[in-house]
């Protein structure tokens, strides 16, 4: 029997949701995508969930897109990539306007979209051996969605040196730009994150989470569904593009790109 790609649970009022793709890296694709979104909306809707945690099976958070994602986008049309990256900002918009608090539990390497999954986020744990980074212009791609979500969490120097670089970055350097919440050993995430949810649930209202969530999220920078329309129709016709096809193609091919 196949497993799922993601696995849900709730116990004592959180809701844990656990991306289980291990042996791809928990690489997202168009159905995982579907399928995390769904499950938050189960979270969002379920009366005896009052905090939900967002974590992964094995060693890596999320590697972004997978091999065979990449090879389905080239072979979009435009509205084909319009489509699917209008379902990529429902992922992050659901995360971002839930009115229950997403805490992310990064234990392993989050890249590229699984970044983005990951700061989106409320609340962030990383262990110290993680790894971020929005590797998108390494690809001849584009970290268009998340972007918008970026710069509401740090600053434009910041947000520039990591997306127009595309390196790698630590999770001291994540939480020193704000992207991040908390660093915490590996061996002590998993009771750090249940205490921090478990406080929440018995020190907070949930009415007031709620509005304050959305206090902050609607009253920081007004034009955010702008600038993630704006995003999304940038991020399906950067696809089409012939940096696209040549950057895609030679990480499939396990080349070393020539920019």
């Amino acid at each position: 029997m196949t497993e799922p790609l993601v696995l849900y649970s709730v116990h004592q009022r959180i809701a844990t949701i656990s991306i289980n793709r291990p042996e791809k890296r928990n690489a997202l694709n168009a159905e995982l995508v579907t399928l995390l979104t769904e499950q938050l909306i189960t979270a969002s809707e379920d009366d005896e969930v009052k905090v939900i945690v967002l974590k992964a099976c094995g060693a890596v958070f999320s590697a972004g897109a997978d091999l065979e994602y990449l090879q389905q986008l080239q072979q979009n049309t435009y509205e084909e990539n319009l489509a699917d990256s209008e379902n990529l900002k429902r992922l992050f918009t659901t995360i971002y306007y839930l009115p229950k608090i997403v805490i992310a539990q990064v234990e392993g390497h989050a890249i590229a979209g699984g970044c983005g999954l990951a700061t989106v986020c409320d609340i962030i744990f990383a262990v110290p051996e993680a790894s971020f980074g929005y590797t998108e212009v390494k690809l001849g791609f584009v970290p268009a969605i998340v972007s918008c979500f970026l710069l509401r969490k740090t600053s434009e120097t910041v947000a520039k040196k990591i997306l127009l670089t595309g390196e790698l970055f630590s999770a001291q350097e994540a939480l020193n730009y704000g992207l991040i919440t908390f660093v915490t050993n590996k061996e002590d995430i998993d009771l750090k994150v249940n205490e921090f949810a478990l406080n929440l649930c018995t020190e907070t209202s949930s009415n007031s989470l709620m509005v304050t969530k959305q206090l902050i999220g609607q009253t920081t920078h007004l034009l955010l569904e702008k600038s993630l329309s704006l995003a999304v129709q940038i991020n399906a016709r950067v696809r089409d593009s012939e940096d696209f096809r040549k950057g895609v193609g030679a990480f499939i091919n396990k080349e070393k790109i020539k920019w």
